[in-house]
């Protein structure tokens, strides 16, 4: 088997695998509570995003990691994780909340997405070894972080629930 397929069937099994984690314990747990707190749970797991600086670090990766994926997946990481934490952070000023929400996922999401296509014209699924010790963040974290913007959005794009007491009025109106 070639890298290219070793490294696209670990990426593709990294999605299935975190679908049905997700949607076996992640999901019911998100949808347990109200919004704030689920978009808290998803902006802690994005605080994390720091760690993409790897791609940067000498030794971790290999000298041959192409420059054009690594230095924009780094600091597309470092920004989305920034923002997730300014969003953790405003938790009790709702309108800045709301507003790093928005941002930590347009740019998270963003980022992967260019990681990707950035990867690809770089050549790097036929060259994944040059990920060295990295290799597993597009294979085991990626997934997750991408499946969570996702979820976000769809709870951001959601209606919002209508309080019980305006369903009883209108269902006692109508």
């Amino acid at each position: 088997m070639s890298t290219e397929s070793i490294f696209q069937t670990h990426l593709i099994l990294g999605y299935v695998a975190w679908l049905f984690c997700f949607g076996a314990y992640i999901l019911p747990w998100l949808m347990s509570m109200d919004r704030v707190r689920a978009h808290r749970a998803i902006a802690t797991l994005h605080s994390f995003r720091f760690f993409g600086l790897v791609f940067l670090l000498p030794g971790v990766v290999g000298p041959n990691l192409p420059a054009s994926f690594a230095t924009f997946a780094a600091y597309g990481d470092l920004a989305a994780g920034l923002l997730a934490m300014l969003a953790l952070i405003t938790i009790r000023i709702p309108q800045i909340f709301w507003l790093f929400v928005i941002a930590f996922n347009l740019v998270g999401m963003g980022d992967l997405i260019l990681d990707y296509y950035h990867a690809i014209q770089a050549g790097l699924p036929a060259r994944a070894g040059d990920l060295g010790a990295a290799y597993a963040i597009p294979i085991i974290y990626v997934p997750l972080l991408m499946i969570s913007h996702v979820f976000a959005f769809y709870l951001l794009l959601r209606p919002r629930p209508r309080p019980a007491q305006a369903l009883a009025g209108e269902t006692a109106v109508s």
